[in-house]
């Protein structure tokens, strides 16, 4: 499992603008001279945050994007979901490898329990983590990501058997 290219950069460059001070919009070549991106690629990923609600952006020589809201009130998952979206789909098990019209694995599959608690998980931590968040330093969010992970388990374990109580009322 991997984050995509446009899902990790398009991370780095929110967290950029939200730890711009003050009301200035930020520029295209600012983003990616900071970032190490090309302005195309940069232009690219603020398009699809732009439709995605996530940035504003200013036209005109004094142009330039910031964020709609506080770096506090903007998720990783709202980011991710805009970039690219889940790391598990459970249309994934829908389609079959080799040609053959369905997983041969339909009814019963280890994997897919798997995939999907690990989603949860992961969805609970990205849901919990804003991009104020991602302003601490690397020591300061690996401690407050290990304090989170008791009740991220917790309640992906919640969300997963509510998950299977609905499917089981089918």
């Amino acid at each position: 499992m991997k984050f995509s290219a446009q899902e990790e950069l398009g991370l780095r460059v929110m967290s950029f603008i939200s730890r711009q001070r003050g009301d200035e919009p930020v520029t295209i070549p600012q983003i990616a001279r900071a970032e190490r991106l090309t302005i195309p690629y940069t232009a690219k990923l603020l398009g699809i945050l732009r439709r995605g609600k996530l940035v504003v952006g200013t036209r005109g020589p004094a142009g330039g994007y910031n964020l709609p809201r506080r770096p506090g009130e903007i998720t990783v998952a709202e980011v991710l979901a805009v970039l690219g979206g889940r790391l598990f789909r459970a249309e994934f098990c829908k389609r079959a490898a080799g040609g053959h019209p369905a997983c041969v694995h339909t009814t019963e599959c280890s994997i897919r329990s798997l995939w999907n608690s690990l989603d949860l998980i992961v969805g609970e931590i990205l849901k919990r983590t804003t991009l104020a968040d991602l302003s601490r330093g690397e020591k300061s969010i690996a401690k407050w990501l290990r304090d989170q992970a008791p009740a991220v388990v917790e309640a992906a374990a919640k969300a997963a058997s509510g998950a299977g109580t609905r499917a089981e009322a089918r």
